[in-house]
C-alpha cells in the first residue's frame, strides 16, 4: 500500500467505468485536460494495464458495479487514493441527455476533482464475503420459491384438492405421488420436486455455513448482543452485521435508519409538511430483515406486540411492522456502539 499518501502530490485523476467484459477510462489534470484519452480495455487485460499506467499520486473514483471491488482491489494498492462513487447518487449521469462512456468518465472526473463524489464504504474483505453467502442464499431461495410457485399452478390447472399444510411437507409427498398427470406434466413437477429437494439442502449447508462464522470472531462478539433482542434469530442477525459491517460508522441511530431506507421521506415545500413513503435507498437484505424480525418480535414478544398495536391505530398494518422494525434498528445502533445488553428504553 502507497505509504503517507497525503503527502504525494496529486499526478492525475482517473475515472473507470467498469462494464462485463471491459473497463473504460480516462484521466484529466486539475485543469479539467486530458492527459489519458477515454479508452476500452478489456477485462482479461485490465490487470497488466493498470500495474503499467497507474502510480502512487494517481487518484481513482469507480463507479459502483457488480465487480466493482474486484476492480478495487486492483487499483487501490497502485495508488494514493480510490473513490468508490455511489451510482444512484451521480443522478447527473443516469438522468444525462447524452449517455456514452466517454460521457460518464467525463462527468466522474467532475465530481473527482472538485472533490464532490458521493462516496460509498469499502467493505473489508471479510464483510464482502460474508454478503455474498447471503446473496448466495438469497438467490436460492428465490429459486425454491419458483419451483414450489409452478408446483402451485399445477394444482390450479387440474382444480386438485391437496392435503393441508404445505405442498412439499414430508407427510404430503405421497398425495404427489398418486396423481396421475401426463408424461410431460409428471416430468416437469418431477424436476421441480427435485429441484426443491436439492437446493434446500443446499440452503441448509448455507445456514450451517452461517452458524459457524457467527461463533468466530469478528462476528462473534457482535452476536452475543444482537441474538438478546427478540426477533432476532441467528439469520437476521446475520445480514444485519453483514449490512452494517462496522458500527461506529454510523454517527446516529438516524443514520443506520436512513442507510437501512427505514427511514420516512419528507415534503417540506412553505407551509406545507407532508411526510412520505419510505425512502428505500437503503440496503434491501437489511430492510427485509429488519421487518421479518419485527413481525417475529410481535408473535413472541409483549412490548413489541403492544407497540405494533399502538402503531395500527394510526397506520396501515404494513406502516405499523415498519415501524416497529425502525425502533428494533435503533436498539441495534444503541447496543452495538455502547456493547450494552438490550432493553426497551433504547427506543
Amino acid at each position: 500500500m502507497i505509504s503517507n499518501p497525503e503527502t504525494l502530490p496529486i499526478q492525475q485523476y482517473i475515472a473507470i467505468d467498469s462494464h462485463k467484459e471491459y473497463v473504460f477510462i480516462g484521466g484529466m489534470n486539475d485543469q479539467q485536460k486530458w492527459i489519458l484519452r477515454p479508452r476500452r480495455v478489456q477485462m482479461s487485460r485490465f490487470r497488466d494495464w493498470a500495474r503499467k499506467n497507474l502510480q502512487p499520486g494517481d487518484t481513482v473514483v469507480l463507479e459502483t458495479t457488480s465487480n466493482v471491488w474486484d476492480i478495487y482491489d486492483v487499483v487501490a494498492p497502485l495508488v494514493t487514493k480510490t473513490v468508490v462513487a455511489h451510482a444512484g447518487k451521480v443522478r447527473q449521469i443516469a438522468e444525462a441527455r447524452v449517455k456514452t462512456d466517454k460521457e460518464d468518465i467525463k462527468r466522474l472526473l467532475t465530481l473527482l476533482i472538485a472533490n464532490i463524489v458521493p462516496e460509498v464504504w469499502v467493505p473489508p474483505m471479510h464483510v464482502r464475503e460474508l454478503r455474498s453467502l447471503i446473496s448466495f442464499r438469497w438467490r436460492l431461495s428465490k429459486q425454491i420459491t419458483m419451483s414450489k410457485n409452478r408446483l402451485h399452478s399445477v394444482v390450479q390447472r387440474f382444480n386438485l384438492n391437496p392435503p393441508e399444510g404445505q405442498l412439499l411437507a414430508d407427510k404430503n409427498l405421497s398425495w404427489w405421488d398418486q396423481q396421475e398427470f401426463s408424461d410431460l406434466t409428471d416430468f416437469q413437477v418431477e424436476c421441480d420436486r427435485d429441484i426443491v429437494d436439492h437446493l434446500e439442502a443446499q440452503k441448509a449447508k448455507v445456514d450451517q455455513k452461517l452458524a459457524e462464522l457467527s461463533n468466530t470472531e469478528p462476528w462473534a462478539s457482535d452476536m452475543v448482543f444482537l441474538m438478546q433482542i427478540p426477533g432476532f434469530g441467528l439469520l437476521f442477525s446475520m445480514i444485519t452485521l453483514s449490512a452494517v459491517g462496522n458500527i461506529s460508522r454510523f454517527d446516529s441511530p438516524k443514520k443506520l435508519v436512513g442507510y437501512a431506507g427505514l427511514g420516512a421521506g419528507v415534503h417540506d415545500s412553505g407551509k406545507k409538511h407532508q411526510d412520505k413513503s419510505l425512502t428505500k435507498e437503503g440496503r434491501k437484505e437489511l430492510r427485509w430483515a429488519l421487518v421479518e424480525a419485527a413481525w417475529a418480535a410481535v408473535r413472541s414478544d409483549p412490548y413489541r406486540k403492544a407497540q405494533y398495536e399502538h402503531f395500527k391505530q394510526t397506520k396501515h398494518p404494513n406502516k405499523a411492522i415498519v415501524a416497529v422494525a425502525r425502533k428494533m434498528l435503533v436498539s441495534v445502533w444503541y447496543i452495538l456502539t455502547h456493547r450494552e445488553p438490550y432493553h426497551h428504553a433504547d427506543d
